[in-house]
């Protein structure tokens, strides 16, 4: 999409997030029968949920207002101003709750635990979301600032794996998804971004073959990670409709990072997140500045050590 005018890009965002996903599936139970070889168990899920206020206390506090987690239409992004929500072509199950879901849970024959989230129908499942406020506030609630208002995005989760490898002892979470739309201002800077797309990237600009994106998603070990990668690339490249983002990420109990000499710490290694971002527009002291495209954002060896000070 990198180079489109601002009215072709508003216009995109808008109306053909989903114009594309006639006949498109995301991945089900076929493929991940030959990952797991076992029948294990399903959950199927619908949800909403509200929260008034999450908060973390350190010294001050960090607050998160008014959040909501639902199906496209929680975003409120889709009111059409008469009680009911703009319909969004190919959205099969469009609604307020996170629905169409379905967890198939296994323990292979290594011992480990594989999860996987896809959705009953086949195809991708719509998700939204809400947040009135992120703010820091003093401990005597004397000063406030506010960080992020108004934020508001919807989009499609296309699969989510989460692994539990009992030879590395590492959580390994592989998922594919995009963002439609998303909405929100960065109040202590005065900027706004309206209209922040998230998709695949191959979703326009320059294109990803299949041996390349093979190349860049490729998890080494077990038959089973090679499966999933595969699966990875069907979800990137566009065969299966449309081009979804990609993130790999793995957790786990480690060392620190170079001659730190923490131990025992979270390590979180961002293995690749790779994706398309625009911005239709980006607006400070009240008017457009213009639209922003990343094309082909690849984020790869990446590590984090998170530990308390």
């Amino acid at each position: 999409m990198k180079g489109l005018k601002k009215i072709a890009l508003v216009a995109a965002i808008a109306a053909a997030p989903m114009a594309s996903h006639a006949g498109m599936k995301a991945l089900d139970d076929t493929s991940m029968g030959n990952v797991t070889g076992q029948a294990g168990v399903t959950i199927e899920l619908e949800t909403y949920v509200e929260i008034g206020k999450f908060t973390y206390t350190d010294e001050g506090t960090f607050a998160v207002n008014d959040i909501k987690l639902g199906g496209a239409n929680a975003s409120g992004l889709l009111d059409d101003g008469s009680g009911g929500f703009v319909a969004v072509p190919g959205m099969a199950t469009q609604s307020r709750t996170l629905d169409d879901l379905k967890i198939d849970i296994d323990v292979a024959a290594d011992g480990d635990a594989v999860i996987h989230v896809g959705s009953i129908t086949g195809a991708p499942i719509d998700w939204g979301m809400q947040a009135g406020s992120m703010s820091l506030n003093a401990a005597d609630g004397s000063e406030s600032t506010t960080l992020v208002s108004n934020l508001k995005g919807f989009g499609l989760l296309g699969a989510l794996d989460i692994r539990v490898d009992t030879a590395t002892d590492q959580l390994q979470l592989d998922v594919a998804f995009t963002v439609e739309r998303m909405d929100f201002d960065v109040d202590f800077l005065g900027v706004g971004i309206r209209g922040m797309t998230i998709t695949g990237a191959n979703a326009g600009g320059e294109v990803y073959d299949t041996a390349d994106l093979e190349t860049l998603l490729s998890r080494d070990g077990s038959s089973q990670a090679q499966a999933f990668t595969t699966d990875l690339v069907a979800l990137a490249d566009g065969s299966l409709g449309k081009s979804f983002a990609i993130a790999s990420v793995d957790v786990y109990k480690g060392d620190g990072l170079g001659a730190s000499p923490k131990t025992d710490v979270l390590r979180v290694d961002v293995k690749d997140v790779l994706m398309d971002v625009n911005i239709a527009q980006t607006i400070i002291g009240g008017a457009s500045i213009g639209t922003i495209g990343i094309d082909n954002l690849h984020v790869s060896d990446t590590k984090l050590a998170v530990y308390g000070h």
